[in-house]
């Protein structure tokens, strides 16, 4: 205690150091974290990390003080900390979970620390009509108007308090007047304000412009050196913190240096092509920086000191489309006010074109449709269009597509404007289509029309050609599922299926790489139609005008459909996939040996068939890429395992299901490997083992085919029992294997031509195999995959785990659909800043029931963490479930509402704090705990979002992981999607994707509310505005002949640890295989599972096709809002807001199987 009063004593002296109040916080911080906190008042440490600029660690103790006791001082502390943070949609989160939870009185400034402009002026002129004299009210109007670049309304509210205010009261008002009468160039008015300014930044800055603006370049630069030396200090500070916290900063040094060049800029006055020069810089410039309305007003204001409007008019443009696209109209409005000039206010709208540049007019119709005036916009945009082609000389609308075929000849102006009347085409079919909600037999030409004319008029827009093509193809759905009621012979839809094909293959070749949705849409045309003698010729030429690069990244669907019963698509398949083996072999022959050890007869020949044409060019690596899988295959599922699992499953069939035959077919092609020899150490001992007994256990079933005499089965069975018993035994004792041992081929393999696995990206060097690390870990969960390691040729080590027992395409198909949305979130603004993306690692099959996937270096899963944290304090693993036990034994057979009380008795009693304590003693300070936490928050929403859209299921806490650097959630094991969780026999989930009690309270301290629920609605919106591009993966993801077995399977695979059968073990054969069956039961099917599943997904195709159907028309009720309700669709925020309610909700969470550990 003496220590502590000493070490407080130093805390509050007045003229400690910073670096000395750093030194006591690291101190007062590393014993929390030894479990031995200083016995010093939480609100002093949080004070003084506050002054020292240490925010994360005042963030900490501020919500430690929140949490034990919340105040209105400690939210208003909490959002100015999370703002100074760089943290907005945490701050904004603790005035939700305030306004939510806590009776507290709303603060006008907590409006304006959120940058909630409009609500904070509100606010204040609400609060300034009951006090009209109130200039402090006054001053913070002003700050709110000056955020929102109403230069008018803040300059006539300075005039009109400026007379009467005090000499302190103005020195507060000058920095906002002064913006304002630059703004709008009041330069007399600019200089009164100065003169009241003290002396800082802001008034050299004001300084230096009203210089300029008077030609004194002696004293602009002056005025501008003593403003850059201020934000010196500012900047230094701010950038040791981090670079997004200095960016305001930056642009004020931005701001100076082009300052300087205005003074050059002038002085060219007589040089205009020195100033063309300047003014593309200042535009590229601007071009780079951050799309944030602030920063680019700011560069503009300053730019406009010299560039009039119409000289500035493509970044005043693009500026508006940026005020529109973030929901600033009024400041979008402004923009269009001053680029159209106030002789156009009145005009009509025919009128105003007459006299308006056309770029300004397109971007003012966008304007309109953003505020709501949509019919009458769409009216508007026709006839613009139509004076546009008739401007061009185009003659009318229907002569466009006709005319433009020259369109290549033209030059100057005229492609200018032939680019914009294909921009003012394409907007005109989307806002038709927008406004009749979707086709109609009426409308399709009047939607389709002008998306042709827009790939006439601009040939080399990708985004033209995309919509076209998409346009066509949703026009063959439609009509597919909508035939005209007249139609006689020849099917509605074929007219469309060319110009799509066509249209797809041009928007590729012009896509710049993202182009994975329109190959998917394409090959769904290939495949559904390709048997057509006229669309194959089409598909043939197409191939040539595309890179054969564009093939990488469908191989997994070629290679799926290489059995195609259409003569016309399996020459195509197999002529594209000969060109892509010729170019890129290594991408290839992975794939190909996987299908090359099909049960499919068909398709293991037309795999053959191929891998013949690539030894042609490269032989030795189809031969080690044969070796090599087939080595590793055999390292992944050992004889021991085999007959284990094939024991497992034959007792099963005969003691479960009485199937005789089924039970000898299981065990028959184990018997035939016996007689084929061992080839390894390991197999040898395996046959001396058991080779014997065996063998006579096979004699016996013989001897049943020949008299069916049941005793020769039961004689059989007790023999197999035996070696199933002393396997059984053995196999927990296989902890490591070495590859000289188990496969000695794998361990002579030594600098190959095969890439490392997962590796393979066109145009970098191969890396590729030198060696096999010859001992192997065998982990101890119930497959045993093994950990195995790969030295490259670039000396590094890969390291990857290696599965049997599973069926690793699907999570291959998963990962393709998780490299588009990581590509669609880089896209978006708002999801870019936010660095959101989901963490993707290679996965590769080796055949349909075994393969490698990428080891995830320093990662935990949400399991271990809690198990390690429990062990370490005594806790014990499993307390929710033994209080939920002793409140109710027969818990599974209860009512829900009795479920629910016994689930929230158990919550109640345990606190739930593991994975936040976790979070902070696994971080080495404040800094990096809050960088991890925020990483943390929004990789879970990414993956809710994402997962809820896939519908992925069974997310118990071993198939979470947590990064244990960056805190990002890592999600593994996909065999669960489209929601075949929700539909099995035995626990179905009724959650959309997990959000317990842990995974909440390791978020900030307002939970769900800030980055949780942002970055959820900012991904759910990137993910329904890109649903074509979604949905084109996700129909080739259920119609791919490989994995829609899954959704079909009549026995729905059972949560892990719920085995078949029930009963006590009394000695028998029968319940001993049982309750091993019970206990060691895999939660995926077998090869021959495997084998009789897609044979019955042939022989019921009906059946299959309509839940593909349902799974579809599922996902694109997400994808648009209706997946509540089909006939009202909700918007994003009530969408999200529905989905955390179903994941958070009791009712739901305590009907989960035990295993999933609702209760963590």
């Amino acid at each position: 205690e003496e220590l502590a009063k000493a070490l407080v004593t130093a805390l509050v002296a007045p003229n400690i150091s910073p670096e000395i109040i750093q030194i006591l916080l690291n101190l007062a911080e590393f014993m929390e974290h030894d479990d031995k906190p200083l016995p010093i008042d939480i609100r002093t440490l949080s004070e003084y990390a506050a002054k020292s600029h240490a925010f994360a660690k005042a963030l900490h103790y501020k919500e430690l003080e929140f949490i034990t006791e919340p105040s209105t001082n400690a939210i208003e502390e909490l959002i100015k900390i999370n703002n100074n943070l760089q943290q907005p949609d945490a701050a904004a989160g603790i005035l939700t979970h305030a306004q939510l939870h806590h009776d507290f009185e709303l603060k006008e400034a907590w409006y304006e620390r959120l940058q909630r402009w409009e609500d904070a002026l509100a606010a204040y002129e609400r609060k300034q009509i009951e006090n009209p004299n109130d200039l402090t009210l006054t001053i913070q109007r002003m700050g709110c108007l000056h955020a929102l670049g109403e230069w008018d309304a803040l300059s006539s509210l300075a005039q009109s308090r400026w007379g009467n205010a005090p000499a302190n009261v103005r020195r507060r008002m000058a920095s906002y007047a002064a913006s304002a009468a630059w703004g709008l160039g009041q330069w007399e008015l600019l200089d009164e304000y100065i003169s009241a300014m003290q002396d800082n930044s802001d008034c050299a800055f004001f300084k230096a412009i009203l210089a300029l603006h008077r030609n004194q370049f002696t004293e602009a630069e002056k005025y501008i050196d003593r403003t850059r030396n201020m934000l010196d200090t500012e900047l230094t500070a701010l950038v040791g913190e981090s670079y997004n916290r200095a960016y305001a900063t930056v642009v004020r040094v931005q701001m100076m240096a082009e300052l300087e060049e205005i003074i050059t800029y002038k002085q060219y006055h007589d040089q205009p092509d020195r100033q063309a020069t300047i003014r593309r810089t200042w535009m590229k410039r601007l071009k780079g920086c951050q799309r944030n309305v602030e920063v680019w007003q700011k560069l503009i204001k300053v730019h406009a000191i010299v560039i009039s409007p119409a000289q500035d008019m493509e970044m005043r443009i693009k500026f508006m489309n940026l005020c529109r696209k973030n929901g600033r109209l009024k400041l979008a409005e402004n923009t269009m006010s001053t680029l159209m000039g106030p002789e156009t206010t009145d005009m009509s709208f025919t009128a105003m074109t007459q006299v308006t540049p056309p770029q300004i007019v397109y971007a003012k119709l966008k304007y309109m449709w953003a505020t709501g005036v949509r019919e009458q916009t769409l009216d508007c945009l026709r006839q613009f269009t139509e004076r546009l082609a008739s401007d061009l000389g185009l003659g009318t609308v229907e002569d466009v597509g006709i005319a433009m075929t020259g369109a290549n000849q033209l030059n100057g102006n005229v492609i200018d404007y032939s680019r914009l009347l294909a921009r003012c085409y394409l907007k005109q079919g989307e806002w038709q289509f927008a406004l009749q909600d979707g086709w109609t037999h009426d409308s399709i030409e009047d939607i389709l029309t002008p998306y042709l004319y827009a790939t006439h008029l601009d040939k080399e827009w990708y985004k033209a050609w995309h919509t076209w093509a998409l346009a066509n193809f949703e026009v063959i759905t439609f009509y597919e599922k909508n035939p005209p009621p007249n139609h006689a012979g020849r099917d509605p839809w074929l007219q469309y299926i060319i110009p799509s094909v066509m249209g797809f293959f041009k928007s590729i070749a012009l896509s710049h790489g993202n182009s994975l949705q329109d190959t998917l849409r394409l090959l769904t045309l290939w495949f559904k139609f390709g048997h057509r003698g006229d669309i194959s010729a089409a598909l043939s030429d197409g191939f040539s005008t595309v890179s054969i690069d564009t093939w990488l990244q469908v191989i997994p669907q070629l290679i799926a459909r290489i059995h195609a019963p259409s003569p016309n698509v399996h020459r195509l398949i197999h002529q594209l996939l000969a060109d892509v083996g010729k170019e890129h072999p290594q991408a290839l022959v992975y794939s190909l040996t996987v299908a090359s050890k099909s049960p499919s007869v068909l398709r293991k020949n037309a795999a053959l068939a191929i891998m013949e044409k690539m030894r042609v060019h490269s032989p030795l690596l189809v031969e080690q890429a044969l070796l090599v899988s087939q080595e590793l295959i055999r390292v992944a599922i050992l004889w021991h395992e085999m007959w284990h699992e094939g024991l497992e499953e034959a007792s099963r069939l005969y003691f479960g299901d009485r199937n005789i035959n089924g039970m000898l077919a299981q065990l028959e092609p184990l018997h035939m490997m016996l007689q084929r020899g061992p080839e390894t150490m390991r197999e040898i001992s395996f046959n001396q083992a058991f080779g014997r007994d065996l063998k006579e256990a096979q004699e016996c079933c013989i001897r049943y085919g020949q008299t069916q005499d049941i005793n020769d089965l039961n004689q059989a069975w007790d023999i197999y029992y035996q070696v199933f018993r002393r396997i059984a035994k053995q196999l927990p004792q296989l902890s490591t294997l070495d590859l000289p041992y188990v496969s000695p081929q794998l361990e002579g393999a030594r600098d190959l031509e095969l890439a490392i696995p997962g590796t393979y990206k066109s145009g970098q060097p191969i890396i590729k195999i030198s060696s096999f690390v010859p001992t192997l870990t065998v982990m101890t969960s119930k497959q045993r995959p093994r950990r195995l390691t790969v030295k490259g040729s670039d000396g590094r080590d890969y390291q990857y785990l290696l599965k049997g027992h599973e069926d690793l395409r699907q999570d291959e198909r998963v990962m393709q659909l998780f490299g588009l949305v990581n590509t669609l979130l880089s896209i978006d603004p708002e999801t870019f800043k936010r660095y959101l993306g989901i963490q993707r690692y290679p996965v590769i099959p080796l055949s349909p029931n075994s393969g490698l996937i990428g080891w995830l270096p320093d990662t935990d899963t949400l399991h271990t963490l809690i198990r390690d944290y429990r062990e370490s304090r005594k806790i014990l693993l499993n307390i929710e479930h033994r209080i939920m036990l002793q409140m109710a034994p027969d818990y599974d057979n209860l009512t829900l509402m009795q479920k629910v009380e016994v689930f929230e008795y158990a919550l109640n009693n345990t606190g739930g704090q593991d994975l936040y304590k976790v979070l902070w003693l696994k971080s080495r300070n404040s800094e990096a705990w809050l960088d991890r936490r925020t990483n943390y928050t929004r990789s879970l929403a990414v993956m809710s979002m994402v997962g809820y859209i896939l519908g992925l299921g069974d997310r118990h806490p071993s198939n979470l992981m947590l990064d244990r650097n960056s805190g990002k959630i890592v999600h593994i094991d996909f065999g669960d999607c489209f929601e075949v969780a929700m539909h099995r026999e035995k626990f179905p989930e009724q959650i959309p994707f997990r959000l317990t009690r842990m995974l909440t309270n390791a978020m900030e301290v307002s939970g769900i509310e800030g980055n949780f629920r942002n970055t959820s609605e900012n991904v759910m919106r990137v993910l329904r505005e890109n649903k074509e591009s979604l949905m084109a993966v996700l129909e080739a993801f259920v119609y791919d002949p490989l994995i829609n077995w899954r959704i079909l399977t009549t026995s729905p695979r059972q949560p892990m640890g719920d085995g078949p059968g029930a009963g006590q073990p009394n000695g028998t054969a029968e319940s001993a295989m049982d309750e091993q069956a019970r206990n060691m039961r895999r939660t995926l099917p077998s090869e021959r599972e495997l084998v009789r599943d897609n044979m019955k997904m042939e022989n019921q195709p009906e059946q299959l096709n309509q839940r593909a159907v349902s799974i579809i028309n599922r996902v694109t009720n997400k994808l648009t809002g209706r997946d509540f309700k089909p006939d009202r669709p909700l918007d994003v925020p009530s969408q999200v807001e529905k989905l955390i309610q179903q994941a958070s909700s009791y009712e739901n969470l305590c009907q989960c199987w035990i295993g999933w550990c609702a209760f963590w």
